[in-house]
């Protein structure tokens, strides 16, 4: 009887582990536009968000953060998607915005998928690099995550860092410090997005449709719009080790950005003939 009580509430344990770590959408996210066109699976634990020439559609945090270790699990639209821009970024809603981007950039069918990340200060972007995905983001679900501290921000594609853009306000760079929430989007970027905006979306395809999945937020919530205590390193991903990569992702960065990356800002000499500032440093 005893082995069997353990049994019990040793399997009571790992169900509720297992319900703590995927929980419903709207424990931490609202839908923010185009309810119409969002859908929710298994009890909340999936969501669909989708575009058609009417609306897109989009959800986003109940909260603004300080700091975090943020992600989301995505598929995305399994047709031609040229055009249609899903997006999972960290946004401050202030007129001079902080932003922290992860886009994807819609393709036509059978070509490679771009993904681009974008830096935001106070109003200011054109930090963009892109790269290509060395997998099909449409056929299962893949972990997208962003680290912000005080020290760097990090972009991962499941476990492979493929961007760091670091602190250094001590050269005059600019660096996100607004209180920002967490939203995950897709919207008609037809003017710019696949080629360029050269590659248009093919509406016949519609509606186009991304999926969700793992809706928990490991970040420091504002409370009274105090930030102060999000750089404390009893968050762990302010903690010393987390201030630039190690030894192992450093590596693994470097071979991704080899072989994957298509363009970077810091390259560009007819837009920055002069390179910025974080270019050369």
């Amino acid at each position: 009887m005893y082995f069997y009580i353990k049994l019990v509430c040793l399997f009571g344990l790992f169900l509720l582990r297992a319900l703590a770590k995927d929980i419903p959408y709207d424990v931490n996210y609202n839908i923010i536009f185009g309810n119409q066109q969002v859908v929710s699976f298994n009890q909340g634990r999936e969501l669909q968000i989708s575009m058609d020439q009417s609306s897109g559609s989009g959800i986003g945090s109940k909260e603004n953060y300080g700091s975090g270790f943020f992600h989301m699990k995505i598929k995305l639209p399994n047709r031609d998607s040229a055009g249609v821009v899903i997006a999972f970024y960290l946004h401050s809603n202030t007129y001079n915005n902080d932003e922290i981007d992860f886009e994807f950039l819609g393709n036509r069918e059978g070509k490679p998928y771009s993904l681009q990340t974008n830096v935001f200060v106070n109003g200011g972007g054109n930090r963009e690099q892109r790269v290509h995905l060395w997998f099909d983001p449409t056929a299962e679900f893949h972990n997208y995550k962003i680290m912000w501290n005080e020290h760097q921000i990090v972009f991962y594609v499941d476990n492979i860092p493929i961007r760091v853009f670091k602190n250094n306000e001590n050269i005059g760079v600019g660096y996100p410090k607004q209180p920002m929430q967490l939203l995950a989007t897709i919207w008609d970027g037809d003017g710019w997005a696949t080629d360029g905006g050269l590659t248009k979306t093919n509406w016949s395809f519609a509606p186009f449709k991304a999926y969700f999945q793992d809706f928990k937020i490991g970040g420091c919530p504002i409370i009274n719009s105090n930030t102060n205590n999000c750089n404390s390193q009893g968050y762990w991903w302010n903690q010393r080790k987390y201030w630039r990569l190690s030894s192992s992702q450093r590596k693994l960065y470097d071979e991704y950005r080899v072989n994957y990356k298509t363009y970077d800002y810091c390259d560009d000499m007819i837009r920055y003939p002069t390179p910025p500032l974080e270019c050369v440093s």
